[in-house]
């Protein structure tokens, strides 16, 4: 059970460092990590990320404050989506979908390494507000895009949602991750119910020390991140991305009987 801890633990420490990334690495850290199978992992992962952003939105929302309007579109877009992925994913064969997660995960490693902020993107008209016309569609397909992956794999989609938001819709960066963090709370929260079939399955005892664990930590290094050189921090983590994506396909592919 103390790996549940430490393996909760790391994910909190990276989502309250980036405010996004921590679950791109949950459910490989249940399933290789914790020796949780695959289809209990999804949801377990969901859960803590759901308490882990809750946990990293809170002294966050104090100095950077949330794009509430576009938070709410990007995350309502992702709620049926959720329920989509999650049907696909119980019709893909478990080896078949931890390769898809690794090939995600070399894809936000590239991007996390490319970086960027745009101050002019879709959302931002010139007098600060919410330019709709433009803003509206983006939103609503980017947002679909990480609902489908939020319950394909279990993943909050922070990861996707803070380029997006700083990238194509213009948000600066701290208010993209404030933001970023309320669309990943409605996403885990629908993928979960999503999953709902399976949380009956969920050993509690593993689910609350990993998620008390993020939660503790998350909260501790969201206070810390504006000491740190985000590019920097981004940079690391993306190499450790890289990593992790290279052992599940690994695994993956060598010991497809260990997925559970």
């Amino acid at each position: 059970m103390y790996l549940a801890v430490v393996f909760g633990a790391a994910i909190g420490l990276v989502l309250g460092l980036l405010g996004a990334g921590g679950s791109i690495l949950a459910v490989p850290a249940l399933v290789y990590g914790v020796g949780e199978p695959l289809q209990t992992a999804i949801p377990t992962s969901l859960a803590v990320i759901a308490l882990s952003s809750l946990g990293s939105l809170l002294p966050r929302e104090r100095r950077a404050s949330v794009l509430w309007p576009v938070a709410l579109v990007f995350g309502a877009a992702g709620v049926p989506a959720a329920f989509g992925g999650a049907a696909l994913g119980r019709l893909v064969p478990q080896r078949w979908l931890l390769l898809a997660f690794a090939a995600l995960m070399i894809v936000v490693a590239v991007q996390m390494l490319r970086g960027g902020e745009n101050h002019s993107g879709a959302c931002r008209a010139r007098d600060g507000r919410v330019n709709w016309r433009s803003c509206l569609p983006k939103s609503v397909l980017a947002g679909a895009v990480v609902g489908a992956l939020t319950g394909l794999f279990g993943v909050g989609g922070g990861f996707i949602v803070v380029p997006v938001l700083t990238l194509l819709l213009g948000l600066g960066a701290q208010q993209a991750v404030a933001t970023s963090l309320v669309v990943v709370l409605i996403n885990s929260a629908a993928g979960l119910t999503a999953h709902a079939d399976a949380v009956e399955n969920i050993d509690h005892r593993v689910l609350l020390l990993f998620a008390a664990s993020a939660l503790v930590i998350s909260l501790v290094a969201a206070r810390l991140s504006t000491r740190l050189n985000a590019s920097t921090v981004r940079r690391w983590f993306a190499f450790v991305v890289l990593a992790v994506a290279a052992f599940v396909a690994a695994a993956a592919i060598v010991n497809p009987s260990a997925l559970g």
